[in-house]
């Protein structure tokens, strides 16, 4: 082999590889992109360097690198006693690959090298984050990137001042940017296991403001969605000059997180929780579990003491979940909107769904109804299965099932104890909402054009 074929080698073989790619559809790509990284973290969490104590787990492995990869927050081993520094590196890595995106890094790669970045990357990249159009998805990239890993910093930064007097300068520094890096790609992973307990959460900071608020901002940000950073900075934080996205995921998220919160407080005034608990540390544990049921794994309550009512409320947050293009899962705050204001126009008698003086697209409540059905169909049909299949009571599993099919992470204890095929039924789920219901639809279904000629027509009796 000459010097010239040696220099033209890495060419040939990223020609290769993109004719390999074409052979699929975009969201086939998506689908086993987020597979391999899983496959990949699965691998570095088997080896010995990876745990503490005892052989590796391939379940283990393979439930914490899904989780983390989805993020959602979910776990059959405490991510403090489990794993040693190397173990939670890579857990932190595979949050903020899946956080961000892998298609984020792999287009600053290009761009770093100087490769010029073709339509097939740029398309996925569109698909990952659900960007409104192709042009200008490297400079969105770009901004993803920085953007993230800026206010990953400042949560950091502000962490530091709690966990440093704490835990030492080392550890202290370590407990900021893993668990700012968790909070605001909305994983929900924790290393406070060795302070409170395995699976403890932040149950001990119940009634610490400093930290609460600073978890809860930075799941917020990193729930409402890149489109809306970027669209509030190009407005300059005017409202008015907004897209309608940004007006709708703002005005739902602040009707969530509040009436969410509202009604939790509700449900638990007098319960078993509450009831040992001083007025101000109730209102912040509302607000903490509002925020976190939608989006992130993190709890300051033992969940599994609360009641049915208020674990029913966790299901139907995290099943509306944060917003399209953002770290957040579930049916996204967007569909939800497009869903209840639909139900809004036909009480009203318009043909069109309006809101805030704009009109929807044609077709866009056909989306959302698909999206919520799927979801609804998963969640009724995994839950079933493993309520029977492990002998528990069904509020329970339903929650279970919720937090993983809504990456959210959030649990009343029983993930660790579950049956090998009730945790990979969690996994296949986790990666379901990650992916995304369109997604994961789109990638098994046929490409096949539709037909040119249209039925005949008949009218069906609804309601």
């Amino acid at each position: 082999m000459n010097l010239i074929q040696k220099e033209r080698m890495p060419n040939i073989i990223m020609e290769k590889f993109v004719a390999f790619l074409r052979r699929y559809s975009t969201t086939q790509i998506l689908l086993m992109g987020y597979l391999t990284v899983i496959l990949l973290g699965t691998v570095l969490l088997c080896l010995p360097i990876s745990i503490k104590e005892g052989e590796p787990n391939v379940l283990t492995a393979f439930f914490t690198a899904t989780s983390a990869t989805c993020v959602t927050g979910l776990i059959r081993a405490d991510t403090f006693l489990h794993w040693t520094f190397f173990g939670q590196l890579v857990v932190i890595c595979l949050i903020q690959i899946g956080g961000i995106g892998f298609m984020t890094f792999c287009i600053l790669l290009f761009s770093i090298a100087g490769k010029k970045i073709g339509l097939l990357p740029r398309s996925l990249m569109q698909n990952a984050i659900s960007a409104p159009q192709l042009g200008g998805i490297v400079r969105l990239s770009r901004f993803l990137f920085l953007g993230s890993l800026l206010l990953e910093g400042i949560g950091a930064l502000l962490l530091s001042f709690y966990f440093i007097p704490k835990y030492g300068l080392g550890q202290g520094i370590w407990f900021s940017i893993f668990h700012s890096i968790s909070a605001f790609c909305n994983a929900g992973f924790d290393l406070m296991g060795g302070q409170s307990g395995a699976f403890s959460s932040l149950t001990s900071e119940v009634g610490n403001w400093y930290l609460n608020l600073i978890i809860m901002s930075l799941i917020v940000i990193g729930g409402l969605g890149f489109f809306v950073w970027r669209d509030m900075l190009d407005a300059r934080f005017h409202l008015r000059k907004t897209h309608l996205q940004t007006k709708l995921v703002l005005f739902v998220t602040f009707c969530l997180i509040f009436g969410g919160a509202f009604i939790l407080f509700l449900l638990e005034v007098g319960g078993p929780i509450y009831s040992q608990m001083p007025l101000d540390e109730q209102i912040l544990s509302s607000l903490f579990q509002s925020v976190t049921y939608r989006t992130a794994g993190f709890n300051t309550i033992p969940l599994n003491e609360m009641t049915d009512s208020s674990k029913f409320l966790g299901v139907v947050l995290m099943i509306i979940g944060g917003s399209a293009g953002s770290t957040a899962g579930g049916i996204k705050t967007t569909t939800f909107a497009v869903l209840v204001l639909s139900i809004v126009s036909i009480f009203r008698h318009r043909k069109q769904v309006e809101v805030f003086g704009r009109r929807f697209e044609d077709g866009i409540t056909r989306s959302a109804s698909c999206i919520f059905m799927l979801y609804l169909f998963l969640l009724i049909g995994s839950t079933m299965f493993i309520s029977r299949f492990e002998g528990l009571p069904i509020i329970d599993v339903l929650f279970e099932t919720a937090s993983a099919v809504a990456t959210v992470g959030v649990t009343t204890g029983i993930t660790p104890s579950l049956h090998p095929i009730s945790a990979l039924i969690l996994s296949c789920l986790m990666i379901f909402g990650r992916a995304g219901s369109l997604t994961f639809l789109l990638a098994f279904s046929s490409n096949k054009p539709p037909a040119s000629s249209a039925l005949p027509l008949e009218k069906v009796q609804i309601g």
